[in-house]
């Protein structure tokens, strides 16, 4: 068994965002830990013990030893560095891997003979060896697996989530050679409680780490399509999954809206792989169009409900509650409420947006959305309950129809509320 090489190694982390900074705090508290992050108001902030994504406490960030920085000068005498920057798709659905050469570069700029960089960002198979390490190599003048070292443990983080933190989630770990396997996992090893998984090959645990979120989508797709289905039957289909679920082997997912930063864009890393190598991958492909789709389906329901009452779309207002991807975060990354939104705008009707969890200032950035910040009552032709924010379950179901018109429906898409309590649900 390999060890560290260090009897106190300085690990840097680059990209301080959702993943990097609890994965900085978490190692901080047994190592010197720096946290680098190319945007200066991000440092800022961490400085003073304020984290915008609401994943870590004031006092954690005040009592680390971490420093934060956005000079690279300040990162030159690490001894490991982990890349834990965003892996977007572009508006074509294909890999944006700009942030993730970025880093690469940065990396390549301060190593020293010896060192260790390790890769968390999601990714297809082979794109840790294929793309990065040629840029490390070029960049630095440094010969892989002889003067540098690479290996890939990919996040699992899930943001909003308290009870399950980096250190009780299992951590798959690999390396490039068998010594930086187990240099790698020796390192998580020491921080993560749940234990880890030593995979045979950074290839096996980029594919599974990709693989994971593309299973969880397919299976969403499905129950979504079953939605469809079920309300063209003029059946509910919470109640269909209530009897279904008490089968000891059924999947308890639920319809709804597949956005936010894995689940809605791994699966693309993935099909865009399979299609350079040739193959087309048809179920796949078809889940990720059909939830794709569902912000449209979902505007057409409400629209069909109006129609029914002999209200025109145009005519009408309506409250968006939720606009974040999940509940309990301020997470905005390819919310896919904002499908619905456009599709109810594109019709004519008339849409107030409320979240206490979002930035006012940065859904107006990023969607040129403005957010209301006080409800009235007796206002709303419909109230759209888009995101589970604990904040909306406890106000309670009679509280929020108190914003409704005296005639108004509430379209409940996350079952927050018993169906028979609302007018519509998805």
């Amino acid at each position: 068994m390999s060890n560290l090489n260090q009897n106190t190694p300085v690990i840097t982390v680059l990209g301080l965002g959702y993943v990097g900074l609890p994965l900085a705090l978490a190692f901080s508290k047994k190592y010197e830990v720096i946290g680098f992050d190319i945007k200066a108001d991000r440092v800022a902030e961490l400085k003073d013990g304020h984290d915008s994504t609401n994943e870590t406490q004031k006092n954690e960030l005040l009592e680390s030893n971490i420093v934060f920085t956005n000079s690279t000068k300040e990162i030159l005498d690490s001894n490991f560095y982990i890349v834990t920057v965003p892996t977007p798709i572009d508006s074509n659905n294909k890999p944006d891997l700009k942030p993730l050469i970025s880093a690469s570069e940065i990396v390549a700029g301060v190593i020293n003979d010896g060192d260790t960089i390790i890769f968390e960002s999601t990714v297809f198979p082979g794109a840790t060896e294929e793309v990065c390490v040629p840029i490390i190599e070029k960049n630095s003048d440094l010969q892989y697996n002889k003067n540098f070292f690479v290996g890939y443990s990919p996040e699992r983080i899930n943001p909003g989530d308290k009870m399950h933190r980096i250190s009780d989630i299992v951590k798959v770990t690999s390396g490039s050679n068998q010594d930086t396997a187990d240099k790698i996992d020796q390192l998580y090893s020491s921080i993560i409680s749940a234990g880890t998984y030593k995979a045979s090959s950074i290839k096996v645990a980029e594919a599974a780490k990709v693989i994971e979120n593309t299973q969880r989508d397919l299976n969403i797709a499905l129950i979504n399509e079953l939605a469809i289905i079920f309300d063209k039957l003029q059946i509910n289909t919470d109640e269909v999954l209530k009897a279904a679920e008490t089968k000891w082997n059924f999947l308890p997912f639920k319809p709804g809206l597949v956005g936010g930063h894995c689940i809605g864009v791994d699966p693309y890393y993935l099909t865009h792989k399979s299609q350079e190598l040739g193959y087309e991958p048809e179920v796949i492909l078809a889940g990720r169009k059909l939830n794709d789709s569902m912000g449209k389906f979902i505007a057409e329901r409400l629209i069909t409900a109006f129609e029914d009452d002999h209200i025109e779309i145009s005519s009408t207002k309506i409250l968006v509650m939720g606009l974040t991807f999940k509940e309990n975060c301020p997470d905005l990354r390819n919310t896919k409420v904002i499908d619905v939104i456009d599709s109810l705008k594109h019709k004519g009707a008339s849409l107030d947006i409320y979240d206490p969890w979002v930035n006012k200032s940065l859904a107006e950035e990023i969607y040129d959305i403005n957010l209301v910040e006080n409800l009235k009552k007796n206002t709303y032709d419909a109230i759209l309950l888009c995101v589970a924010h604990n904040i909306f379950r406890n106000l309670g179901l009679e509280a929020i129809k108190e914003f409704g018109k005296e005639k108004h429906l509430v379209y409940d898409l996350k079952s927050m509320f018993a169906s028979d309590e609302v007018d519509i649900s998805l």
